[in-house]
């Protein structure tokens, strides 16, 4: 067995170029467009991603490996990131939490114990290593990236999570909890890609889970999604 020392020996230092060598990252997000655009930052950072599309999933992890940073999203489909982020936060040991939402809720992170908050989208690599480096103790001063290198998502990704949410909706679980994850999960994509006719259909779907109007608003969405599945991008 490697001594651990030796271990350390073989992990290059952190630099000026790759602010976040040796840093593992795990991200817990739902969406797989979301999470590509957090791998290519952390690629570009020096450091190594895992991902968990669940609070569950995100737990099983928990249970094996330690990351250094965790990237929670708020909106998860078996419930609120804000319960991992408490949980964490209370554990011997925490990896510096981050949170993430398309929606301005950075007093909720804080207070359950997020170090950040980031609102998606997040398109500045210099912005992502800082809300870490300015959070995370070090034995020495390490400053972000010179250069802010644009973030290119997969589009094979985005086309994955256009996918994922029509399939949602045409299982024909029209429960409060099932359209108002659906809602929220289309909400935050469509603000990762700019799409304000896609966040406004969410919107006007979250407004009218629970009363009769709902089933209209389901439908418009699911087909407005199916034309965006088609099209390959949002308008």
């Amino acid at each position: 067995m490697i001594a651990r020392n030796a271990l350390s020996a073989l992990t290059p230092a952190p630099c000026a170029e790759r602010p976040l060598q040796g840093m593992t990252v795990l991200m817990v997000d739902d969406s797989r467009f979301a999470c590509d655009s957090l791998r290519l930052m952390c690629m570009a950072s020096g450091a190594r991603i895992r991902r968990a599309d669940s609070l569950a999933a995100a737990r099983r992890h928990l249970e094996c490996y330690r990351p250094r940073v965790a990237v929670v999203d708020l909106g998860l489909p078996d419930g609120s990131g804000l319960e991992l982020i408490a949980d964490l936060s209370r554990a011997p040991e925490a990896p510096l939490l981050l949170a993430i939402s398309g929606e301005s809720r950075g007093r909720e992170a804080q207070a359950a114990g997020a170090a950040a908050f980031l609102e998606k989208p997040l398109r500045s690599l210099a912005a992502f290593q800082r809300a870490i480096l300015d959070n995370l103790p070090t034995e020495e001063t390490v400053v972000p990236s010179p250069s802010d290198t644009p973030i290119t998502p997969d589009p094979l990704a985005l086309l994955d999570d256009l996918e994922h949410a029509v399939t949602l909706l045409a299982e024909g679980d029209a429960s409060a909890e099932r359209i108002s994850y659906v809602a929220q999960f289309v909400f935050g994509l469509a603000q990762l890609v700019q799409d304000a006719d896609l966040a406004r259909a969410c919107q006007g779907l979250r407004r009218a889970v629970g009363t009769p109007v709902q089933r209209i608003q389901t439908q418009q969405l699911h087909g407005l999604l199916a034309r965006r599945r088609m099209q390959g991008i949002p308008a």
